[in-house]
């Protein structure tokens, strides 16, 4: 029961049916936001892609993507991608997009690897999105300004959800707080990114996290982050504090993506130079593909924190161990 969070005298406010009606209601709400905020258009997209093509999402290098055999093909493996933080970059310029305008679609993704707790799932659902930027607007300025338009829309999507349902109230701060991740190390020395996560938002209620991925002065990154998608100097994970569970939860990850140099730089710091020569870094290196900001926004995470559910397994289905099934189902908890 490690990974289970029990908080005391819980009791969901909605039934499975109701909590039906809920997830659609947030989900619709929030999608009509975004796409007005960010100047998106939704499309489709993979669920598993061409291991080959190196657009598969490697996240923190060590987790192992789901693949499976085309009987067609030869039993040629294809992967389950892990998210498609590198496939809309490439979709922006064959589906044609200009400047400024974007793409959003629904991602879903098997994780197998992940230790599951009250808001980690085997199950990935999230809104990718990305836009084409110019190069000039490769800085923190562009990065700000996106990050509170998603902000906003979070805020207004809990105000939606606290005329909706009597037992929401507003929590979320008027603004987001900005902080790199050194700024961060520099205020808390001696504890823990995690820890650090936590002490900053539930301070200041909504948090936004920069430059994830590189090290820091103490030699350690603060958290892991693919060396070939995002710019670590560019990027930023918005966390909000939950008191239900009594955590910062992160909600979204977006960044501004890698140029020629960055990418080069980071391939050279993770350990990993020879992923240069796949299809889509080459489109990189060779200036191929445009200037973009991009990231993911976890569905059945911004269900849970709207609807104050205190277990993801509320808001999605997923397979889960049976004794935390059963503990959970014990003290109120419904897993789908």
């Amino acid at each position: 029961m490690e990974h289970l969070i029990i908080p005391g005298n819980y009791s969901s406010a909605l039934n499975l049916h109701d909590t039906q009606i809920g997830i659609k209601t947030v989900k619709d709400f929030f999608q009509s936001l975004l796409v007005r905020h960010l100047n998106l258009l939704r499309v489709s997209a993979p669920l598993f892609v061409d291991p080959a093509s190196g657009m598969n999402d490697n996240l923190n290098g060590y987790e192992r993507p789901v693949s499976f055999g085309i009987l067609e093909q030869n039993d040629y493996r294809a992967e389950v991608v892990q998210s498609l933080a590198k496939w809309k970059r490439y979709a922006l310029k064959e589906y044609e997009f200009s400047l400024g305008e974007g793409l959003y679609t629904d991602m879903n993704a098997i994780r197998r690897d992940e230790t599951t707790d009250n808001i980690h799932s085997i199950f990935v659902d999230q809104w990718d999105w990305e836009k084409i930027i110019d190069k000039k607007d490769r800085n923190l300025e562009t990065l700000k300004a996106t990050v509170r338009d998603v902000y906003k829309a979070l805020r207004k999507t809990e105000m939606y959800m606290a005329i909706q349902y009597d037992y929401i109230e507003e929590i979320l701060p008027r603004e987001i707080f900005f902080i790199t991740t050194q700024e961060l190390a520099d205020m808390f020395p001696d504890n823990t990114p995690k820890e650090r996560e936590y002490f900053i938002t539930k301070a200041k209620g909504a948090v936004c996290i920069m430059q994830i991925g590189d090290k820091l002065e103490n030699g350690e990154p603060h958290d892991g982050r693919a060396p070939d998608y995002d710019d670590w100097a560019l990027n930023a994970d918005i966390l909000v504090y939950y008191p239900v569970l009594d955590i910062a939860l992160e909600l979204s990850s977006m960044g501004i993506r890698v140029d020629k140099e960055a990418l080069l730089s980071q391939l050279e710091k993770a350990g990993c130079p020879e992923r240069a020569e796949l299809p889509f870094q080459k489109a990189i290196l060779n200036e191929e593909l445009p200037y973009t900001i991009g990231g993911g926004i976890g569905q059945s995470r911004i269900c849970m924190f709207f609807l104050r559910k205190a277990h993801i397994g509320e808001v999605q289905c997923s397979i889960w161990p049976e004794e935390i099934r059963k503990e959970a189902e014990a003290h109120g908890i419904q897993l789908l």
